[in-house]
């Protein structure tokens, strides 16, 4: 009987943390957001310069309202669903690609810690010691966005564009996935925060691993579908790929996915293989936690800064490849030197730690 009349320990919910992970949330995702929005304007300048021409300087102080009057016009736009359309799931593709391409950022660690009003506040949604394993589940769901949109909009030129990017995203993430092994036998950790901690303390993992990031680099351009693997919306071929039949924000959501997709995947790259929001030859102890979590943010922003750079250079120098060409590259070049780098990675590790 003593034993019922012992209080009942309640869940203990903490208002402060969850205050700052909701406002962690909503700077992260809007930050996103405001960034591949204007990765669109850098884009066509980038491809301005590179063409020798002048590229959007209409709207607003050097164009940078471009991107603000592009928005605008794709939401004032005529919203049309096709008749013969599953129109459930013609609304629900471009969503899920929206959704699962925003839903990377929760595991990346943006900064070291901050203090406010007494609290020391991670720069990171969530740290979860599988944190790698979770961009693969998410970043695996986004081609079922793209599948749904396609199938759903009965259209075969949207169907062929669908199958296309299916089994582009498939193929190469297994090279993706492989070449990770390799670096996650170096680290010994899933967590992305343990992985940018162990390279603080040393050298970044492209040292470790160039072969590794050289592959993965190759697979992050077909899982975005950017040039030159931008075949499941190729123009000239399938009108617009899986999106001919979408028009207005649906459009645009799928759109937007891809910058996002960009700009989530240079992140990704420059924690694994660039340190992440490590500052070389800057010693963060000298300044503030806030100072310090500062220079680590800004950073982290220039390495992906040089990343998306790259991804459009990329575009405007590279012609696409063809299907047959593309799909040889992913099964018969990239899985096997992935495969080879790990079994070599792990025999080097065998042999020092003998």
């Amino acid at each position: 009987m003593a034993d019922l009349k012992k209080p009942i320990m309640l869940l203990v919910v903490d208002l402060a943390l969850i205050v700052e992970k909701l406002v962690l949330i909503v700077v992260v995702v809007m930050a996103s957001l405001v960034i591949a929005m204007y990765a669109t304007f850098a884009e066509r300048k980038v491809a301005a310069i590179l063409q020798d021409r002048r590229g959007p300087n209409r709207a607003g102080p050097f164009g940078l309202l471009q991107p603000l009057a592009d928005g605008l016009k794709l939401f004032f736009k005529e919203e049309i669903i096709p008749t013969f359309s599953s129109k459930f799931l013609f609304i629900m593709g471009p969503a899920l690609a929206m959704l699962t391409a925003v839903m990377t950022s929760a595991v990346i660690p943006w900064g070291d810690k901050v203090q406010f009003f007494g609290r020391d506040i991670s720069l990171q949604i969530a740290d979860i010691n599988i944190g790698i394993l979770y961009v693969f589940g998410v970043v695996s769901l986004g081609v079922y966005g793209i599948m749904i949109g396609s199938w759903a909009s009965n259209n075969k030129f949207s169907l062929i564009g669908g199958l296309r990017a299916a089994s582009q995203i498939i193929s190469y993430e297994l090279a993706m996935g492989i070449s990770l092994i390799a670096l996650l036998m170096v680290t010994g950790s899933l967590s992305l925060k343990e992985m940018v901690l162990q390279q603080q303390a040393g050298y970044w993992n492209i040292v470790y691993q160039p072969l590794g990031f050289l592959i993965f680099l190759i697979c992050a351009f077909a899982e975005c579908n950017r040039t030159p693997f931008d075949l499941p919306e190729a123009e000239n071929e399938l009108i617009g790929g899986y999106h001919t039949e979408y028009s207005s924000m649906k459009l645009g959501f799928f759109l937007f996915a891809e910058y996002i997709n960009m700009f989530i995947n240079s992140v990704i790259m420059a924690t694994l293989f660039f340190g992440g929001y490590d500052c070389p030859f800057v010693n963060e102890a000298n300044f503030s936690p806030n100072i310090a979590a500062l220079i680590g943010v800004a950073a982290l922003m220039i390495k992906v800064v040089c990343f998306l750079f790259f991804f459009m250079w990329v575009r405007w120098t590279i012609p696409r490849f063809r299907y047959d060409q593309l799909m040889h590259l992913g099964w018969r070049i990239l899985i096997p030197l992935a495969l080879f780098n790990m079994l070599a990675t792990g025999g080097v590790i065998l042999y020092f730690n003998k």
